[in-house]
């Protein structure tokens, strides 16, 4: 790494940050160090794969955490799109008509959450991509080229922790505990992926229920959050807790959208 390089001053925010917290360098300092030095709000990550379903990592604060969780339930949003495309999606002001007619719902639920700008950048090195590095604003701004820069240098940051730290599903490593505790000494919101194993567990059990495949049976776990207006995590905890079987004769087209969006509440 060359002394004084744009990669080298965003690793020191980052380890800044992981100092802060007096742990080892996890993604959520990625996120942290990211909102820091860029005009923006708050920051969220999800790992996103072809072929198991996908669940937030961490975020900085409650809306980017509604932001994450809404974009992997709706299935549509800048996070969405940035890994389908493996390419940058900047969104300065979601009220523009040509976002609202790209995003249906999701442009109008970011908008209630408190979200007015959103940008998405992959985590990527060659053909790997473990996720999506998501940033908003709560007003409508632009990113220069060099701020643009940094945030897809905070997104290679988050892809490199990813692949070589090991780190847990939380976003810290493994061996990062708090002091006299079982636990990883994390912030607030950098808990989310958590619930990974029980959203899994869940699409495993709609493919025997349901008779259909992997990618089916998200959808179906998908499509019956969208439907209640709740969280996807909510909806897997019930299943998972066989308080939920649903029917094997509804398919996704026959859900319909809720009057409301989903709260902004924790489940």
């Amino acid at each position: 790494m060359i002394p004084g390089s744009r990669s080298a001053r965003i690793q020191a925010l980052v380890a800044e940050q992981a100092a802060l917290r007096g742990a080892r360098v996890g993604v959520l300092d990625v996120c942290t160090a990211a909102v820091a030095a860029l005009p923006v709000g708050g920051a969220g990550m999800s790992a996103m794969s072809r072929d198991r379903a996908s669940h937030p990592l961490c975020s900085t604060d409650s809306v980017s955490r509604h932001l994450e969780e809404l974009q992997l339930t709706l299935g549509e949003g800048p996070c969405v799109d940035a890994h389908v495309l493996g390419s940058t999606v900047l969104c300065p002001d979601l009220l523009a008509g040509e976002l609202q007619r790209h995003w249906t719902v999701f442009a109008d639920a970011a908008l209630e959450a408190g979200a007015r700008a959103v940008f998405a950048f992959p985590l990527r090195i060659g053909a790997v991509s473990p996720g999506v590095l998501d940033l908003y604003s709560s007003s409508s701004v632009e990113l220069d080229a060099e701020e643009v820069a940094d945030a897809m240098t905070f997104a290679d940051a988050a892809t490199l922790i990813l692949l070589d730290a090991r780190i847990s599903e939380t976003g810290v490593p493994f061996d990062t505990h708090a002091a006299g505790t079982d636990r990883p000494g994390t912030a607030p919101f950098d808990d989310l992926g958590g619930y990974r194993a029980e959203i899994d567990q869940a699409t495993g059990i709609l493919m025997v229920q349901l008779g259909v495949g992997f990618e089916e049976a998200f959808i179906r776990l998908r499509a019956h959050a969208y439907a209640r207006g709740t969280r996807i995590s909510v909806v897997a905890a019930d299943v998972v807790a066989h308080r939920l079987r649903l029917p094997p004769d509804t398919a996704p087209s026959d859900i319909r959208p809720p009057e409301a969006r989903p709260p902004d509440e924790e489940p």
